[in-house]
């Protein structure tokens, strides 16, 4: 029996975004159904207000059980879905991703961040939004392929702003003493030119027990999109051989 492979994308992108990379994953298994779905406040669901507590809920009564894989945003849900719906949890893969923020006033000064952030989305729309956003140090060194350009021009002002107002790096709750306690099989994979993800890709390793680490020579944040023929051989080689 095939075993679904739920694909969660990052924040500005929608479900398209991870269609090359499911199919990447597709060609090189044999056992795998994978399914790229939108989360809340993006694509489809851009109406949706939800938090990632609540996120996780709803994911997991829709599409699981299954393995989740998530990039960034996409991650961090895949980290509550862990925590929270352990039941709806069979594996997860997670690139470039957090747990979170790990002190009080950090995350209040992100909360912050992401508030103004919010507004500045809705007073100046989503197309000029996404320029400024993709001329950020995550993303200028790399043009987005023209189906994760077409996803992410699929969101609203509105859903993004919701989204980081209720599902940001801010307004989450810090994960990390919380992994100890995920027994599903784990993958993490970072960019090895994303320093600040690939530090936090070493401790995720080092907190989720038994996970495994990979790193992507020559790709940085979107590791996933700038390298994906070696992203998708990395996901494949775990999945053939997980517990």
């Amino acid at each position: 029996m095939s075993q679904r492979l739920v694909l969660l994308h990052g924040f500005t992108q929608a479900a398209s975004a991870m269609d090359d990379l499911a199919s990447r994953i597709r060609d090189l298994t044999t056992d795998i159904e994978p399914v790229c779905v939108d989360l809340a406040g993006h694509g489809s669901r851009s109406d949706e207000a939800l938090d990632l507590v609540a996120g996780a809920d709803a994911l997991a009564e829709t599409h699981g059980p299954a393995i989740w894989l998530g990039y960034s945003l996409g991650g961090r849900q895949s980290l509550h879905l862990a925590v929270h719906r352990p039941d709806a949890v069979h594996g997860l893969v997670l690139i470039s991703s957090t747990a979170g923020i790990d002190d009080d006033a950090g995350r209040q000064r992100r909360r912050e961040d992401d508030e103004r952030l919010a507004a500045r989305i809705e007073s100046i729309g989503l197309d000029a939004f996404l320029d400024e956003w993709l001329a950020g140090p995550l993303f200028a060194d790399f043009v987005d392929p023209p189906d994760v350009a077409a996803a992410r021009r699929s969101n609203t002002a509105a859903g993004l702003a919701m989204s980081l107002r209720l599902a940001g790096t801010g307004a989450q709750e810090s994960l990390w003493p919380q992994l100890s306690t995920i027994d599903a099989p784990c993958l993490v994979v970072t960019g090895a030119s994303d320093t600040k993800f690939d530090a936090l890709g070493d401790r995720l390793a080092a907190s989720i027990p038994g996970a495994v680490r990979s790193r992507i020579d020559g790709a940085g944040h979107s590791a996933h999109l700038e390298r994906p023929a070696e992203a998708a051989r990395v996901v494949a080689a775990w999945l053939a051989g997980r517990a």
